[in-house]
């Protein structure tokens, strides 16, 4: 039975009726048509639409034109709607149509605007799917659901959930958030696993059934958008079976928020912890006083929500753009009269029409619901309040805005130094948790992913499958831990079951390639273990990124280098430093020379006996097999410190050639993969493994190919020179080398890409597995489980004793550049002395030299000559001539006893005893 209309809401009607019809001999009349449900939520919006054009007009009484509306029932479903709008368009022939109630409602009326070139202007249809058909004189002066979005988004990613499941009615309301809540949970990263669909005519039933359908998945993070009626007993439901969990997340859009008037006491208990999003309306003193005046005229009905202020707005801004266009109330031309009501050609075409809905599109004022502006026909969105249901109401925890995300005030930025979560106020969540649910839990439904397992036969350590007796088995190893561990990093619960891939005997059923395959068959929907991440495998499936490190080597024997080089005495020492010890050498010998020269006679004689003796006595050091003397304290100085260098380089040269000559060096036996080819020696594989077909790849003949399935096979064909090399894997490679030390060495010919987790081609789960395979690796967590399975008995034994056995080092000069240093500087030092102290001496005595090429021969006949002033030629007549001149070399003759003496002739280079006459 149709509802009668509420005695106030007639006495507005007919008041605004009886002023238009006292100023029509002043005012235009512009009609506008209502499409409305008359029911509770008809009566506020239609009150408010009434007295905003109360208030516009007492305010505007200079205004020309005066907005008269026309009601009528929509009857609550598309088909009232419809004839509604046929009645207001064919037998009024209003200028502009407002409403209708549902978004389900308005598509048909949107077109019937287009039609007759009347705008369209809805307050309350929020549905994003009417955007697709906007036409032209489509007007939404509300809020599009598509709005909040993107906060739910910021929401879901600041808590780090990754699973959400949207629980929506079946209708175009529900349905048409849908394609943009899935890309915004996208954008933040999170996957639609599963989507509740409620009827909006669903009983308790209906709605438990559906609720248990949830329990027995393991997400727990559920975004809620359906109006407040329905929305109310599906808490009520979720309460009473337990979904309400400090486990569960419960987001609500603003199809419940936008109508908290609406909820019962009761509902308000069962959505305690829930989170919300709705528009932000700023308050102020036109809306306290619109409120105020709003319960004194209304005292029975429907509680004011934010439909009725965008009501009030939308009523006034159709108002502003009839006076901005400069309506005239004109009839529509080209008018087909038809004796059927709803003949929908029965109406004509608006000629104000399209100056109307320009005037609407540039209309700008501060509304009861915030600033009322029109993007693109829609009303620009204002940022959104988070709040929190607690007990009896809800309380404002944050908001959201476009340009800055959450924050935790409309003034505040977010300066992205830390999470987004820490800008909200502290949340109580369902079951009066403090500590944020982390929206998952193990299912009950006792579905698990099937990860399908290698058998292997050797190199265990990686993977091991091991049947017990009554059949079951026992899946462990590196590789195993490792995906354990990964798995465990995940933000939510993945409950899976290892299954290996096996003959009935126990046997691997095929090679590695085979076993990925079966993901792409969908016989398991994981394999985890050693599997290498391969171009043409990834062709049907998806890996994560590696956990191991990646490449491929060749393994080859190791042999003793017997042949010594015969200048392996050179090899001790660096070029540079074998120049540097020369140089440095003939320095010293030439240094010590100078200061040796006019004093001691061990240092001077004919040149080539002087030049020699430079280099006698300064190599003689190196050994410390020098005879002569030297007498000067400056050569003594020098000496000293050379003498602590050459000390130090001989003893580190003697160590060096030691080690060189007595340590085992080991060679490898190939270094190039090319002459394994063209002498077409033997090369082995390991089992299945995928550098079966690399080294076909590279030109080996299928002949040559040894396959091994275990690290002793692989070592009894090398030893026993039944292959020449072997190519494997750099993990398997370095577990190998762990276990039989120096016997063998490696070099790298390819690259590879480690060992990966495979997935089908588009899984959701790789992404995530993916981030937590980083975490893992990152930490202590791998270095544990390599010790634990890597670096065990004989493998770390090898190790440790393979660090001892250090590789030699040539000896550089930059390891004694300080030595050579400081006695350059001591060198140069006791020179420079010396050389101002000859100076000092002898300068004077040449001053009569008319040139200075004559004063520096002066000099240097001076330098050649003996210093007798030095104590070391003070001696007896025998010492010397008298005239101080003394030969490098002298004799004594031999006395005569059988006459007078004779004399004795002298000859160069001696002296004789016989006096000079000439004196």
């Amino acid at each position: 039975m149709e509802k009668t209309i509420h005695p106030i809401l007639l006495y507005l009607f007919l008041s605004n009726l009886l002023c238009s019809k006292m100023a029509s001999a002043q005012t235009i009349p512009i009609r506008v048509g209502v499409v409305l449900e008359m029911n509770n939520y008809g009566e506020m919006t239609f009150n408010c639409l009434s007295m905003a054009l109360s208030d516009f007009y007492s305010s505007h009484q200079h205004y020309k034109t005066r907005l008269l509306l026309t009601s009528r029932h929509s009857k609550g479903d598309v088909v009232g709607a419809a004839a509604a709008a046929l009645d207001l368009l064919r037998n009024v022939e209003v200028q502009a149509v407002i409403g209708p109630t549902f978004s389900m409602q308005a598509s048909f009326l949107i077109s019937l605007g287009d039609t007759a070139h009347v705008p369209v202007v809805s307050f309350s249809a929020t549905s994003p799917s009417l955007s697709s058909i906007r036409s032209p004189y489509f007007v939404r002066a509300t809020l599009s659901d598509a709005s909040q979005v993107d906060a739910i988004g910021a929401l879901v990613a600041a808590f780090g959930w990754r699973e959400v499941v949207p629980v929506y009615e079946e209708d175009d309301f529900g349905e048409g958030i849908m394609p943009y809540l899935s890309d915004a949970l996208v954008r933040a990263n999170a996957r639609i696993p599963y989507r509740s669909v409620v009827p909006p005519l669903a009983s308790d039933v209906q709605i438990e059934a559906e609720l248990y359908k949830l329990m027995t998945m393991q997400t727990r993070v559920f975004v809620v958008h359906m109006m407040s009626s329905l929305a109310s007993r599906l808490f009520t439901v979720a309460r009473r079976i337990g979904l309400m969990s400090p486990d569960s997340v419960w987001i609500v859009t603003n199809g419940v928020t936008n109508e908290l008037g609406s909820l019962d006491p009761a509902v308000f208990e069962s959505m305690l912890g829930v989170v919300g999003v709705r528009h932000y309306v700023p308050r102020s003193k036109e809306l306290e006083s619109f409120e105020a005046r709003y319960r004194k005229q209304v005292v029975v009905g429907e509680e004011l929500s934010i439909f009725g202020l965008w009501a009030y707005d939308a009523a006034t801004a159709l108002a502003i753009a009839a006076e901005k266009a400069g309506l005239r109330g004109l009839r529509y031309r080209n008018t087909t009269v038809s004796t059927n009501s709803t003949d929908l050609q029965g109406f004509g075409v608006s000629d104000e029409g399209p100056s109307l809905v320009k005037a609407l599109s540039g209309t700008t004022f501060k509304g009861l619901a915030g600033n009322f502006r029109l993007v693109k026909g829609e009303l620009e969105a204002p940022p959104l309040e988070i709040v929190n249901f607690v007990g009896d109401g809800v309380r404002s925890i944050g908001y959201w805005t476009k340009e800055n995300g959450i924050v935790g005030d409309l003034s505040s930025r977010n300066d992205n130094s830390t999470s987004s979560k820490s800008k909200l106020a502290s949340i109580i969540w369902p079951g009066e948790a403090s500590a944020s649910p982390r929206g998952w839990v193990v299912p009950t439904n006792g579905k698990k992913l099937r990860v399908g397992v290698p058998v292997k036969a050797g190199f265990t350590e990686f993977v091991s499958v091991t049947w017990n007796p009554n059949n079951s088995t026992r899946v462990e190893g590196y590789c195993i831990d490792v995906f354990d561990a990964v798995m465990a990093a995940l933000p939510y619960g993945v409950p899976y079951e290892y299954i290996p891939f096996a003959h009935p005997n126990h046997t691997m059923a095929g090679n590695y390639n085979d076993l990925t395959y079966q993901v792409y068959l969908g016989k398991y929907d994981i394999v985890a273990g050693d599997v290498t991440i391969v171009a043409n495998r990834s062709q049907y499936v998806d890996f994560t990124l590696p956990y191991t490190e990646s490449g491929v080597a060749m393994i080859v024997p190791m042999r003793d280098d017997k042949s010594r080089n015969a200048w392996v005495f050179l090899k001790p020492l660096t070029w540079e430093l074998w120049v540097t010890s020369f140089c440095s050498f003939v320095f010293i010998g030439f240094l010590i020379w100078i200061l040796e020269h006019r004093i001691n006679p061990d240092f001077r004689g004919p040149f080539w006996y002087q030049l020699g003796m430079i280099f006698w006595f300064a190599f003689s050091t190196m050994v410390f097999a020098h005879k002569e003397r030297v007498v000067s304290n400056l050569s003594r100085l020098v000496l000293i410190i050379w003498f602590l260098m050459v000390l130090i380089l001989t003893q580190s040269y003697t160590a060096s050639l030691a080690s060189m000559l007595t340590v085992q060096k080991l060679q490898p036996t190939v270094t190039d993969v090319n002459l394994l080819i063209r002498n077409k020696e033997n090369v082995g594989y390991m089992q299945g493994s995928f550098v079966y077909g690399l080294l076909k790849g590279m030109n080996f003949e299928e002949s040559r190919l040894v396959e091994y399935d275990s690290p002793e096979k692989l070592d009894e064909l090398l030893s026993g020179g039944r292959i020449a090399a072997a190519f494997h894997e750099i993990p398997y490679i370095k577990l190998f080398l762990g276990k039989y030390c120096s016997k063998y060495t490696t070099i790298s010919i390819n690259k590879a890409n480690g060992f990966g987790i495979v997935f089908p081609i588009g899984s959701p789960l790789v992404t995530d597995v993916s981030r937590a395979i980083l975490n893992v690796t990152e930490g202590q967590k791998v270095a544990a489980i390599e010790r634990k399975w890597l670096l065990q008995g004989d493998v770390k034994k090898c190790l440790e004793s393979s660090k001892e056995l250090a590789p030699h080092k040539n000896l550089g000069l930059a390891s004694f550049w300080g030595l050579f240093l400081i006695v350059g500087v001591a060198g140069m030092t006791a020179l420079m002395i010396y050389v101002v102290r000859f100076l000092r001496e002898n300068w004077s005595e040449c001053e009569g030299d008319d040139t200075v090429w004559r004063r520096i021969v002066e000099m240097l006949h001076k330098f050649d000559n003996k210093d007798m002033t030095s104590h070391t030629f003070k001696r007896d007549a025998y010492g010397g001539d008298c005239d101080g001149q003394s030969p490098s070399h002298f004799s004594l003759p031999s006395p005569r006893t059988d006459g007078p003496p004779s004399p004795v002739a002298s000859s160069p280079g001696q002296w004789s005893p016989v006096v000079d006459r000439r004196r």
